[in-house]
């Protein structure tokens, strides 16, 4: 093996571009990261992919594909890396559909890895949930294994990851890592942005911050079955989406509306905390592009009063680069044969190594 630099690639729920992080293994260590969003034309295919045919979605694929290695070629030569120093690459890809508690349990991720490959003539590891859920496993949450990595002989905390759905692991000495998806993160909230405001996103959460939560309706929505639902669970992104807008979101100023979707939000993930090991509820980091809500933050601290509630960058990971770091340390276990999963998380029968390597030769 060249060395250990690895890259890791993500694309999120919310289908609004592509993060790339080149970090080193042991010891870990973020060389760099960037984000590169995705022409509004591309993330609307993305976001409606799961109604596409055959034809239309393997084209996506390959579109996706090349669009990954040009990145992520762009990206070595604005961080000052060369493909030469990358040992492997690890590619969550996008999800198109993710259906744990269908009769037959299926998830389906694209962006063909081949090009990546060719691209930096170095392997490629991808398709991570297959295995997991051939192994009983719901496919996700898949990041706490790169959590215990990082957390798991530190203090016990909560690592709280806030994309378009948000996910919780608890993690630290004296703990058994364990995760679940936790329920809505900024779906909710930039669909409606999007939709009512013509704004990709609440920034800050300032439009929140001046409205008026509804808090019995957030109450009547903590009653649906997912949030009483004991782990492991997961959700695929529609379950928090369009419908769910449709259905339960009552008439009012967008103003009103945001503040109760981001306290939706942040009750999610109290109510999740619940599940979690006592002894990680009194630190919780934030990490995903909630972490840059300043409601949403105010939220979960009033919610969680005894609890200390920061940013990983305060444990020298930016919050940004979080998951798409975890792909490439799961990469280069993969590729060295070790174990980057904990079957905890999922409800797998046992650990094992995740993904599927492309090599470039």
């Amino acid at each position: 093996m060249k060395n250990n630099i690895a890259l890791g690639l993500m694309s999120g729920t919310s289908a609004d571009g592509l993060t790339i992080c080149a970090v080193t293994v042991r010891p870990f260590s973020v060389l760099a990261f960037k984000n590169y969003p995705y022409p509004p034309e591309l993330q609307n295919k993305l976001l409606n992919a799961f109604t596409f045919n055959a034809p239309q979605l393997s084209e996506l694929d390959f579109e996706l594909g090349r669009l990954y290695a040009r990145l992520a070629q762009k990206f070595l030569r604005q961080s000052g890396l060369c493909a030469k120093q990358i040992c492997v690459v690890g590619s969550h890809g996008q999800t198109v559909y993710h259906g744990p508690q269908d009769k037959n349990p299926n998830t389906l991720q694209i962006g063909e890895p081949s090009f990546l490959a060719c691209a930096l003539n170095a392997p490629v590891v991808s398709d991570f949930r297959p295995k997991d859920m051939a192994l009983g496993g719901q496919g996700a949450p898949l990041v706490p294994f790169f959590d215990a990595f990082l957390w798991g002989k530190r203090a016990p905390r909560t690592v709280v990851n806030i994309g378009g759905i948000s996910n919780v692991t608890a993690v630290g000495r004296g703990i058994k890592t364990t995760g679940f998806d936790a329920g809505p993160g900024n779906t909710l909230m930039d669909l409606f942005c999007q939709q009512t405001l013509h704004r990709p996103f609440d920034k800050n959460g300032a439009c929140a911050a001046k409205g008026k939560a509804d808090e019995k309706l957030v109450k009547q929505w903590l009653l649906l079955p997912y949030f009483t639902k004991r782990p492991p669970k997961s959700l695929d992104k529609n379950t928090f989406g369009q419908p769910f807008l449709q259905k339960y979101v009552r008439e009012a100023s967008a103003q009103d509306t945001l503040a109760t979707l981001n306290l939706f939000t942040a009750a999610a993930i109290t109510r999740a905390l619940a599940f979690l090991p006592k002894p990680a509820r009194g630190k919780i980091a934030v990490c995903g592009g909630g972490a840059y809500n300043a409601t949403l933050l105010e939220n979960l601290r009033r919610l969680n009063p005894r609890a200390q509630i920061y940013t990983t960058q305060q444990d020298g990971l930016h919050p940004l680069a979080k998951e798409s770091a975890a792909f490439a340390v799961m990469a280069f276990e993969a590729l060295n044969g070790r174990t980057n999963h904990c079957a905890r998380a999922t409800g797998a029968r046992k650990n094992a190594v995740l993904g599927k390597i492309t090599l470039c030769k």
